[in-house]
């Protein structure tokens, strides 16, 4: 089978392949060999194509009604924050986009969703999309996700867009009666735009379920005045420190040599340091680090 071809500029359905002379055989073909990714379902680009805010919305025009308004974790995506599982992405998870009150839902495949009330202050338009507002998303999705996903992209969402606390409050009573409004309730007054990773989200939520106190997030620690070392989580002056290495930053021989030489300047100033892992949430690891913790805690 011939794959050497010129693809679309943009984002495109099975469709509008088809009409290129790219049947669903074709298709599939490219897919396998990488030269085209599915970004939405029945949607496809050239792999070569950056994944941008821009080509996403380019992606999601081609699928959803005009009367419609992107909403839950498709709006997380759309606004740079994906909020999907692994084994969810084996399948491309479908588009969750709800209509306006007086329009018929969508019954397109490609979607899931119905009719929500919304007020135009929720949602904005990225390139003639309607999607929900950065806090709108994340309040909605304090409700929907499990109580660690929720807090984790409540998080990236404040540290993104900027929205406060007091923000969050004022929108909060219009949630009554919705279902998930209790841990939406109790989720509020944990977020933390200062957060940079969902395992720093996961490993603080996990400290405060426990009854202990909540540690500060992204804290500098100076040498002669100057701001050398700056640590996930910390106690100042109990000098406890809780790190959680993630995959992406803490990989290579250089950022492991890093770590190793800052921690070992730490341990040599009375610091205690916990490291953690995606691997520390289990609830045996969890009930290991958090009864290191809270001895750390005590003795200083």
């Amino acid at each position: 089978m011939n794959l050497d071809l010129e693809l679309p500029a943009g984002p495109f359905t099975r469709r509008q392949a088809e009409q290129w002379a790219i049947d669903p055989k074709k298709l599939a073909a490219l897919v396998r060999s990488k030269r085209v990714r599915r970004v939405l379902r029945n949607v496809y680009v050239d792999a070569a194509l950056p994944d941008d805010t821009r080509l996403r919305v380019q992606a999601a025009k081609l699928v959803i009604s005009p009367h419609s308004v992107v909403c839950d974790r498709t709006a997380s995506w759309l606004l740079g924050h994906e909020v999907y599982r692994f084994h969810e992405l084996d399948v491309v998870p479908p588009i969750e986009s709800y209509v306006l009150r007086g329009h018929d839902p969508t019954d397109r495949p490609e979607c899931n969703g119905g009719t929500r009330d919304l007020r135009s202050c929720d949602w904005f338009e990225i390139d003639g999309v309607r999607a929900t507002t950065p806090i709108r998303t994340a309040m909605d999705l304090g409700c929907k996700l499990p109580r660690r996903e929720a807090l984790a992209v409540m998080d990236a969402l404040m540290r993104a867009y900027g929205f406060t606390l007091a923000d969050m409050l004022r929108l909060l009573p219009r949630y009554f009666r919705r279902r998930g409004v209790i841990q939406l309730r109790e989720l509020v007054p944990l977020v933390d735009g200062r957060s940079e990773s969902s395992g720093e989200s996961w490993s603080r939520l996990e400290i405060i379920d426990r009854a202990l106190p909540a540690p500060e997030p992204q804290v500098w620690i100076e040498i002669d005045g100057v701001p050398t070392f700056r640590l996930d989580l910390a106690y100042r002056h109990a000098r406890v420190a809780v790190e959680y290495d993630g995959e992406e930053f803490h990989s290579s021989p250089e950022a492991r040599e890093h770590d190793r030489a800052r921690r070992t300047w730490l341990c040599d100033h009375g610091w205690k340091v916990i490291v953690l892992t995606k691997d520390s949430f289990t609830e045996e690891a969890c009930n290991a680090w958090i009864a290191e913790l809270r001895e750390a805690l005590r003795l200083a």
